[in-house]
């Protein structure tokens, strides 16, 4: 046997493990390799067929199975470098002349080495997806709450029809002491079939209303209002509800860390809507994701301009923005005003889902992991990870449309509650109505869950020309590269 010969039954048994052992005269060894081989192959196709893939991918953020596959892996990618190195020896390059031992040896080793590259791989992917997880769903700060129950196999969403997810988007910085939610979106996403509605509420609304009973409504009866500070500006906007919660625990009793429970309940009661979990996002970490993502294409429909000093400026045009740039347009105020910027942040956030697939996420796995550790915090148990999954790959493939609470449809100085709760419950009826198979009837304890009404503030809102209807496709006005991927 020549040294191509070598080679040759080489690289088929990296392939087809035995297959060398055959060739070698190693009868029962190479068949109970090609056996063992054969059988695991179809266990593992049978495995894969006989499961939804998104349970599957929701099983893989179990701490155990992370595990498992680290460990799985390595011990396969060390089988695999012995089983190229005993298949290198059993082929007997030894009655080669000494070049082609040089030969075979070389590229022998150069193949056990390749061979194991996908194992260290597959087993770096899942230390480094075990430790991000860990990093990101950690106990809540919240004093005073009782951990959350473990999840029920056959009912995880507790009766509950949708689950409504409060993505914020934050500007915590080293230079800036608390946390003002300048993006504020609420997911409601049906569990059955992943239609989703995006409520968006702008930072500026005013005259906010908290649940009555809670310590905030006790502190503000009428509504969050407080002076105005030294150059004019206001302090008691939506966007300043966490950052006030936490830096007076005295409302609360001395409770520590309050702001997320309490723009939570807000949010639910303005919307009528009961909040589940929430998820903040830093904006520089935004940048970062988007970065380790390879970019998104956006079309810039004018010139956007930002900085300090207006030195910044994302150019109009379609093309593939990097994470600062993308962070700049969805963030920018100067020359344009929060409606606008509500847009753009909508856009990005399409552009993200539509963009984000799942090869993309593979390929780039790590990156992403690294910067998703800097870029959320949750209260959303680890345990319900299991399930979110699967729900998160139905609202990829379903019905996405969004709502924004702006002028016209709703004056953010003067809000009319009952219009705003009004427009929120039909867009979840609205996206509710799909083809997709139901129950013929439902308990009344699987509805959405609802809250009492915001009273109607005493100053009316006349319904201005032009307003319509306010629900619309996520990626809608935002130029066609936010459509696809």
């Amino acid at each position: 046997m020549g040294a191509g010969a070598v080679l040759g039954w080489l690289v088929l048994a990296a392939l087809v493990p035995g297959a060398a052992h055959l060739r070698a005269g190693w009868r029962r060894t190479g068949l109970v390799l090609i056996s063992c081989y054969a059988a695991a192959l179809l266990g593992l196709l049978a495995f894969v067929l006989m499961n939804d893939i998104g349970a599957l991918a929701g099983s893989a953020t179990q701490d155990s199975w992370l595990t498992s596959i680290m460990v799985g892996t390595i011990v396969l990618g060390l089988l695999w470098f012995g089983l190229i190195v005993h298949s290198f020896v059993v082929l007997r390059p030894g009655r080669l002349p000494q070049s082609g031992q040089i030969l075979t040896g070389t590229m022998a080793g150069l193949l056990a080495v390749v061979v194991v590259v996908p194992f260290g791989w597959a087993a770096q992917t899942a230390s480094a997806s075990r430790q991000a997880l860990n990093d990101i769903f950690q106990t809540p700060e919240n004093e005073g709450e009782s951990p959350a129950p473990e999840p029920k196999p056959e009912d995880p969403w507790a009766g509950r029809e949708r689950v409504n997810i409060l993505l914020l988007g934050g500007d915590a910085d080293d230079n800036r002491i608390g946390v003002r939610t300048d993006s504020m979106n609420l997911a409601s996403v049906d569990v059955k079939t992943g239609n989703t509605v995006l409520f968006s509420l702008p930072r500026n609304l005013e005259d906010v209303r908290f649940r009555p009973g809670t310590p905030m409504a006790r502190h503000f009866p009428n509504g969050f209002d407080l002076p105005k500070d030294a150059n004019g500006g206001s302090s008691d906007l939506l966007n300043s509800v966490w950052e006030y919660a936490d830096a007076h625990p005295e409302i609360f009793g001395g409770k520590q860390h309050q702001g997320p429970k309490v723009l939570m309940d807000t949010i639910g009661y303005t919307l009528g809507l009961k909040v589940d979990w929430y998820a903040l996002v830093n904006m520089w970490g935004f940048a970062r994701l988007i970065d380790a993502i390879g970019g998104v294409t956006i079309t810039v429909e004018q010139d956007v301009v930002f900085g300090k000093y207006n030195e910044g400026l994302v150019k109009a045009g379609t093309r593939k923005l990097k994470g600062a740039d993308a962070m700049w347009y969805a963030r920018s105020r100067t020359y344009s005003d929060d409606y606008t910027r509500m847009r753009r942040q909508r856009c990005v956030l399409g552009a993200i889902l539509t963009q984000a697939d799942p090869a993309t996420v593979l390929t780039r796995f790590n990156q992403i992991a690294l910067a998703t550790k800097e870029l959320i915090r949750t209260d959303i148990p680890r345990p319900m990870l299991k399930h979110l999954v699967p729900l998160a790959l139905k609202v990829k493939n379903a019905e996405v449309s969004s709502v924004q609470f702006v002028p016209p449809v709703i004056n953010t100085g003067y809000p009319d509650w009952d219009k705003i709760r009004d427009i929120a419950e039909k867009a979840v009826r609205d996206s509710a109505r799909t083809k997709a198979p139901v129950a013929a009837s439902a308990s009344p304890s699987s509805s959405p869950s609802v809250s009492p009404s915001p009273r109607r503030t005493a100053k009316k809102q006349e319904k201005q020309p032009g307003e319509g209807d306010p629900t619309k496709g996520l990626t809608e006005g935002c130029g066609p590269s936010s459509a696809k991927g």
